[in-house]
């Protein structure tokens, strides 16, 4: 199990890749199996898909028009592992189901995005646009999915639209 140390994970060991291993073979051992003790037995000829099976427990649910929406609160990515997640979670949706992100920041950059020429790096925002999700930040949530009282009131405006207001 990988140790978590200032926020940060530990990476994965690298595999350790044997010398003059014959292509199709995946160790010496293998290959010397092969040719010997299980000379008769096809290699490498058969292909079986298997998936593991997760549950995920959204963080929000309620039924807007036909579709019952999962909202996913996220502060941010931390790994590739996290949000390659929600890729998968989308293809086992039924068609009745939307899963949908309410980023805290959208334009906080994804983990491990490279820099692009103009300096910038990919956006959670971005990611999420590019992978088919539709996404919000708590300012642009639809009127009918808020407490109407709360987004009306003085706290909310202060909290998102006060221009004295210091920016994290």
């Amino acid at each position: 199990m990988n140790k978590i140390r200032n926020g940060l994970r530990r990476k994965r060991a690298v595999r350790p890749r044997e010398k003059n291993v014959p292509s199709t073979y995946d160790s010496l051992w293998e290959h010397e199996l092969h040719n010997g003790l299980l000379q008769g037995w096809k290699h490498h000829t058969n292909q079986i898909s298997y998936t593991i099976e997760h549950t995920y427990h959204p963080d929000f649910v309620k039924k807007v028009g036909k579709k019952t929406v999962l909202l996913e609160a996220k502060g941010r990515f931390w790994d590739y592992a996290e949000f390659s997640k929600y890729l998968w979670i989308k293809k086992a949706l039924p068609k009745d189901f939307e899963l949908i992100f309410l980023f805290a920041n959208p334009s906080a950059p994804m983990p491990n995005a490279p820099r692009r020429k103009d300096g910038t790096k990919r956006s959670h925002g971005e990611w999420a646009s590019a992978n088919g999700f539709r996404w919000f930040s708590e300012a642009s949530l639809p009127r009918e999915w808020v407490n109407k009282k709360y987004r009306d009131s003085e706290d909310f405006k202060k909290e998102y639209f006060d221009e004295n207001k210091e920016v994290e």
